[in-house]
C-alpha cells in the first residue's frame, strides 16, 4: 500500500467565523498567559488545531491564502477577547507566511505540509551577546549570539535569527563592499529560551530573548530567508515591502484593544453606579459623551487602514511588482495613526470608569497596559510621525517610507 501524502484540506468556516467560536477559550488562554507570561500550551494547540496560525499561508501549503484587510480584521477580533493571545498568533501566523513566500517549494513541503502543526518566530532586536555565522567545511553554518523580544518562541519549531557572516575574525562583505548579514533558519532544537520577559504590557506575549551557541543550518536550509523577493505566490501580500507587512499586523492588535476596550465599557455603564451616585454610569452625560467620541475615532482610525491596505492590495492586484510610494506612504501613516489613536481610546476610556478600572481583576486594566505595549513598537511608534511628517512638508521619502528598501529581513533570489 502506498504511504499516505498529508494534503491541505478546505475548510468551510471563515478564521472570523472560528475565533467567535473559540471567545471563551481564548479569553481564559489569556488569563492564564498573564501569570505565565506566554501562551499556555493548550491554548496554542486549540489555535493551531483552528488554523489561526496558517490562515495566512497559500492554500497548497495548507492555509487559506488570507488577504491584508482579512489579517487585520482577524487579528482585531482575537485581540480584542485578549491581545496576548492576538500578538501570539499575529507574530506565528507573520513569521509563517513571509518565510512561506519566497520558500523553495520542495523545502515548503517539507515545512508546512509534512509538519502541518509548524509555527515560526524570528527578528527581535540585538541581544547582549551579538549574533555573528561561520561557514563549516561541509556548507553548512554555526550561529552564536542572541536576538530579543521574539514573542510566541515558545510556540515555534523555527526560529529566524539575524547575524553577519565572518570569514576569520573579518565580516564577509557583498558587491558594494557591506557585511552580508542573512536571516538564519534555526530548529527548535538549535536554540534555547532565556526568560527575560517580564513586562506589564503583553505580558502574556512571550517575548523572551533567544540563544543559540554554534546552532547549525545544514546547506538544504539556507535558501530559507525570511522574506524573499521576489514571492512565488500570487496573493498580493507577499509583494507588500517588509516595514508595511509588519506595521499592518501590528495595528490589527492596537484595534482590537480598542474595540474590545469599547464593549467591556458599554458592559460596566450598563452596571456600575459611581460613588455618590442615584443612576448607573450609563445614564452619566460625561460617559455618554465619552463613548460616542472614543467610538467615533476608532471607527475613524480602523476605516483609514482598511482604506488604505485595501489601496494597497488593489495597485499589487492590477499587477504592479510593488506598491506605488503613495499607497505605501498613505498604509504607513495610517497604521501609525490607527495605533496611537487606539491607545487614546483605551486611555478615555479607561479614565471614564473611574477607579474601578484600575483594579487588576478589571479587564481595562490589562487593555490599558496592552494598549500602550501595542502603541510602542517600532513598526507603529509615534516617533514615525517625525519622518512622515517631513515627508508631508514636502521633503523626499526614505526608501522605508516609499516602499523601495529601508530595514528589512530577507533578501532577494
Amino acid at each position: 500500500m502506498a504511504e499516505a501524502i498529508n494534503e491541505p484540506t478546505a475548510r468551510t468556516v471563515t478564521p472570523l467565523e472560528r475565533v467567535a467560536q473559540i471567545e471563551s477559550d481564548i479569553a481564559a488562554g489569556g488569563d492564564r498567559a498573564q501569570e505565565l507570561r506566554r501562551l499556555p500550551d493548550d491554548t496554542r494547540e486549540l489555535l493551531i488545531d483552528e488554523g489561526l496560525f496558517s490562515f495566512t499561508l497559500p492554500e497548497e501549503l495548507g492555509g487559506e491564502n488570507a488577504s491584508a484587510v482579512e489579517t487585520v480584521e482577524v487579528l482585531e477580533a482575537i485581540s480584542a477577547i485578549d491581545a496576548s493571545v492576538g500578538w501570539n498568533v499575529m507574530l506565528g501566523s507573520e513569521i509563517n507566511a513571509m518565510a512561506a513566500g519566497g520558500m523553495p517549494k520542495d523545502l515548503a513541503r517539507e515545512v508546512y505540509i509534512d509538519n502541518p502543526r509548524v509555527v515560526m518566530c524570528g527578528g527581535g532586536g540585538p541581544g547582549t551577546k551579538p549574533s555573528y555565522a561561520i561557514e563549516q567545511v561541509d556548507g553548512s553554518y554555526k550561529v552564536w549570539g542572541e536576538t530579543t523580544f521574539i514573542s510566541g518562541c515558545h510556540n515555534s519549531t523555527w526560529c529566524f535569527m539575524g547575524a553577519p557572516i565572518l570569514d576569520g575574525d573579518k565580516p564577509r562583505l557583498d558587491d558594494n563592499g557591506a557585511p552580508i548579514v542573512k536571516m538564519f533558519f534555526l530548529h527548535r532544537s538549535q536554540w534555547d529560551i532565556l526568560d527575560t520577559w517580564n513586562t506589564a504590557a503583553l505580558r502574556g506575549s512571550g517575548s523572551h530573548t533567544v540563544r543559540t551557541e554554534g546552532g547549525v543550518v545544514e546547506p538544504k536550509w539556507l535558501p530559507v530567508d525570511l522574506m524573499l523577493t521576489p514571492a512565488l505566490y500570487d496573493n498580493p501580500v507577499f509583494r507588500i515591502p517588509v516595514p508595511l507587512r509588519l506595521s499592518y499586523n501590528k495595528v490589527a492588535i492596537a484595534l482590537g484593544i480598542a474595540k474590545g476596550a469599547l464593549d467591556t465599557f458599554v458592559a460596566i455603564a450598563n452596571n456600575k453606579i459611581p460613588m455618590m451616585s442615584a443612576s448607573k454610569l450609563k445614564e452619566r452625560p460625561i460617559a455618554q459623551y465619552r463613548m460616542a467620541e472614543m467610538t467615533a475615532k476608532y471607527r475613524a482610525a480602523r476605516s483609514l487602514v482598511m482604506e488604505a491596505m485595501d489601496a494597497v492590495e488593489e495597485e499589487l492586484r492590477r499587477g504592479a511588482e510593488l506598491p506605488s510610494p503613495e499607497a505605501t506612504f498613505n498604509a504607513r501613516l495610517a497604521c501609525t495613526y490607527g495605533a496611537q489613536a487606539c491607545m487614546e481610546v483605551v486611555d478615555v476610556v479607561h479614565a471614564s470608569c473611574g477607579t474601578s478600572a484600575a483594579e487588576m481583576n478589571n479587564p481595562l486594566e490589562r487593555k490599558l497596559r496592552d494598549a500602550h505595549g501595542a502603541a510602542s513598537h517600532r513598526w507603529v511608534a509615534h516617533p514615525l510621525y517625525e519622518t512622515m511628517g517631513s515627508v508631508l512638508f514636502g521633503n523626499e521619502a526614505d526608501a522605508e517610507f516609499s516602499g523601495t528598501g529601508g530595514p528589512v529581513l530577507g533578501g532577494k533570489k
